[in-house]
């Protein structure tokens, strides 16, 4: 299984995601992209493996992936304060993967019906999906 997580500005959403990720899956296919250095390195430092920076892994991370993971602004174009590009937009949302987006009401993306949850229970959330799929994926 080939998970991609997806951040940008300071990483630390991702990195606590690869925590959480490498932790509970450690037969998974990590790979972490950030949108900018700084992202990461706060996902290499959290245990990723795989990591790279900006749009072109991106886009080749979202041709393998089975789950993408990140905040929703990875499939909205000028978001994170205009660190996701169209072309990561697109490639998020043309994957032929299961996206787990998380709602952070930030960077004027917010999302109705969705309430102001911190974000230990959004990756909470996230993970509880992930596995989800991946207990589907072996009694199928």
């Amino acid at each position: 299984m080939n998970i991609t997580i997806i951040d940008g500005q300071g990483g630390r959403l991702g990195a606590q995601l690869v925590k959480e990720i490498t932790t509970r899956f450690p037969d998974a296919e990590l790979t972490a992209i950030g949108t900018n250095a700084a992202a990461s390195a706060a996902m290499l430092k959290a245990g990723a493996k795989n990591v790279a920076t900006g749009e072109n892994p991106v886009a080749v991370a979202c041709r393998s992936a089975d789950i993408i993971i990140g905040p929703i602004g990875i499939v909205i174009a000028d978001s994170l304060l205009g660190e996701v590009t169209e072309k990561m937009a697109l490639a998020v949302a043309r994957a032929d993967a299961v996206r787990i987006l998380i709602p952070l009401n930030r960077c004027d993306n917010l999302v109705a019906g969705v309430p102001n949850l911190n974000a230990g229970a959004l990756i909470a959330d996230a993970v509880a999906k992930v596995e989800g799929i991946l207990t589907k994926d072996r009694t199928d």
